[in-house]
């Protein structure tokens, strides 16, 4: 098996996981979990969303955190932005890096975006080229890249075309997401082969949910294939509120515990991200859900209290 010596970990948990959350988290929580995640070792975190407040009641305090949270020297703190309004907050609060998102499915940017992917474009693009102009760099998020809660299987040639266009706007790196966790690794072969001849390795991340159990076979699969980014919620927080059962996204202990097993390097302390999982269970007040997070409650005796 060939595989790489060294893979990047991007930590969305604080946008992606807690997006979905039904509870209410306290901003001060949020800053004081953020806090924790930047000293594990992380380098990138993904820290909320400028979307509209009314979307997302959860993320409506995107600007406090993102100002009031303690920054590391050599972390990344990056959010989510949807148009030139929230670029505009992100740029106030001082955003080291911005996120953009639309789908490969038709059906599903109608139903998270309320536009067609061609009415997504220009909207996007104009994000790009301000957010440069700021000295900003970019990422690309593409949702639904395998399969659509409305469409179904999605052909890869569909995901190429739009990563073609993302590109072209100036993206610095797009995600690839499994958003209802539907893949398996021969379909992540078939999309990344038709990928790769196009696009650098280097440029691509994976983003996988684990709603069937499969999300850690494909990123093995992908390490195969000469992917060294991957997008992992801490605990396996988020979801796909389109996707009836879709589980969160990999988790990042037993994504960590995999590749460190595997005599892959992160630079990441696992130890220190447990804790970090255990700050944020108790908040939620119940259990996180990840194998290590199960092994470690277990082995303490069951004595979270949640």
């Amino acid at each position: 098996m060939k595989l790489p010596k060294n893979v990047t970990i991007k930590e969305v948990g604080p946008r992606d996981g807690l997006q979905n959350e039904k509870q209410t988290i306290s901003t001060e929580d949020k800053i004081v979990w953020i806090d924790s995640l930047s000293k594990t070792g992380l380098s990138y975190i993904e820290v909320s969303s400028f979307v509209h407040p009314k979307w997302i009641p959860q993320l409506a305090d995107a600007s406090e955190v993102l100002r009031k949270v303690q920054r590391e020297q050599g972390v990344i703190y990056a959010a989510l932005v949807p148009n030139l309004r929230g670029l505009e907050r992100a740029l106030e609060a001082n955003v080291d890096e911005v996120s953009i998102f639309m789908s490969a499915s038709e059906a599903h940017n109608q139903n998270n975006i309320n536009k067609s992917i061609e009415e997504t474009y220009p909207i996007l693009s104009e994000v790009v080229k301000e957010a440069k102009a700021a000295g900003k760099t970019v990422r690309g998020y593409l949702s639904t890249v395998i399969g659509c809660p409305y469409e179904g299987p999605i052909a890869a040639q569909q995901v190429r075309k739009v990563s073609d266009r993302l590109f072209s706007m100036g993206i610095d790196e797009l995600s690839l997401g499994d958003t209802i966790g539907v893949g398996v690794p021969n379909q992540v072969e078939q999309l990344l082969e038709e990928l790769l001849p196009h696009f650098d390795a280097s440029k691509l991340a994976m983003h996988f949910h684990d709603t069937r159990g499969t999300a850690l076979a494909n990123i093995v699969k992908s390490l195969e294939m000469g992917i060294t980014i991957f997008d992992s919620s801490l605990g396996g927080l988020g979801g796909c509120p389109y996707a009836k059962g879709a589980s969160g996204n990999v988790a990042t202990e037993d994504l960590l515990y995999m590749l460190h097993e595997m005599g892959i390097e992160t630079g990441i302390d696992l130890d220190a991200v447990m804790k970090s999982a255990q700050l944020i269970e108790k908040v939620r007040g119940k259990r996180l859900n990840s194998r290590q997070m199960d092994i470690l409650n277990a082995e303490e005796g069951d004595v979270c209290n949640v």
